[in-house]
């Protein structure tokens, strides 16, 4: 299938995996509908954990070569995302391949390093910072629908934080004609995020699974979610499941998938379910939710 639909969406994530974990349905689904999808990735990952001990000597404080590992996993992931009737989805770095690099949690050595995104993202519109690199995307690319993160980067960490303050600022400049170029409106922003009620259903139903040892289902309140009244979009990913699950165990080093595919647990064997929806919050443009209340395509209103 080309993109056949007309339609245009761009993905704007911190690391390898977080395109798969949080918006990997929607991807694969917007694929298989024809719609244009380009998946942007801010830093390369340098600075995860390792899921298994043969990955060890990958790591930051080892050989360093995580990164660029992770590109790999990365390409993997997208693959197997891609509709089989289309062409195959590549990845594409802000900045280019390791511009920017994982800024690690806050208060560690990796925070302080000279190309860490996480500060960088805090420069202004300058030649050569992240707000002007994914400006220059989205008016190349011109997306209708641009999905990133909220507020709190969805758990806190500095990357996602610098993610959603850099695409908030790219989709304003990206539409305003005083800066060079040619202007591109951004119909809809959305931010991915989980909704409490899923999270509440998918960890009950964990806790009579059978999960691999050293995994443990947390309580409701040890991973963030937003309250089911704030969510004003879902999308319905049953039907493309299998290729989200493909591209989880594609990213072997951060990951594990148990349960039947039905969870995931990062290098913390913490479990987490894996949604046959995704939930998402408008934060720019106007909804248009259908009779339950609800939007249940990114695009309505739109194209």
């Amino acid at each position: 299938m080309t993109h056949a639909s007309g339609r245009r969406l761009l993905l704007v994530h911190a690391h390898p995996d977080d395109e798969t974990i949080t918006t990997g349905g929607t991807i694969a689904r917007s694929l298989a509908e024809g719609v244009e999808v380009t998946v942007v990735t801010c830093t390369l990952g340098e600075e995860g954990e390792v899921m298994e001990p043969r990955f060890a000597q990958l790591t930051a404080e080892n050989a360093d070569q995580l990164g660029g590992y992770r590109v790999g996993e990365l390409t993997g992931a997208l693959a197997a995302l891609s509709d089989p009737a289309g062409p195959v989805l590549r990845p594409r770095f802000l900045g280019g391949i390791g511009r920017w690099r994982d800024s690690g949690m806050a208060g560690t050595p990796a925070a302080e390093h000279p190309r860490a995104f996480a500060s960088s993202a805090h420069l202004p519109g300058v030649d050569g910072s992240p707000l002007q690199a994914l400006t220059r995307i989205i008016r190349e690319t011109r997306p209708h629908v641009v999905i990133t993160y909220d507020e709190a980067g969805g758990y806190g960490h500095p990357d996602h934080i610098a993610a959603h303050h850099v695409t908030g600022g790219a989709v304003a400049a990206a539409a305003d004609p005083e800066i060079p170029g040619e202007p591109w409106e951004v119909a809809k922003l959305y931010w991915t995020v989980t909704s409490r009620g899923d999270l509440e259903a998918g960890l009950a139903a964990l806790r009579g699974a059978r999960l691999p040892d050293g995994w443990r289902v947390p309580a409701v309140d040890e991973l963030p979610a937003h309250d089911d009244a704030t969510i004003t979009t879902r999308i319905d990913v049953t039907t493309v499941l299998h290729r989200k699950r493909a591209a989880l165990d594609a990213h072997a080093t951060q990951l594990g998938v148990g349960a039947g595919g039905a969870a995931l647990a990062l290098t913390n064997r913490i479990a987490q379910p894996v949604f046959a929806e995704e939930a998402y919050v408008l934060a720019r443009g106007t909804a248009a939710p259908g009779p339950d209340g609800v939007e249940r395509d990114l695009f309505a209103g739109v194209v």
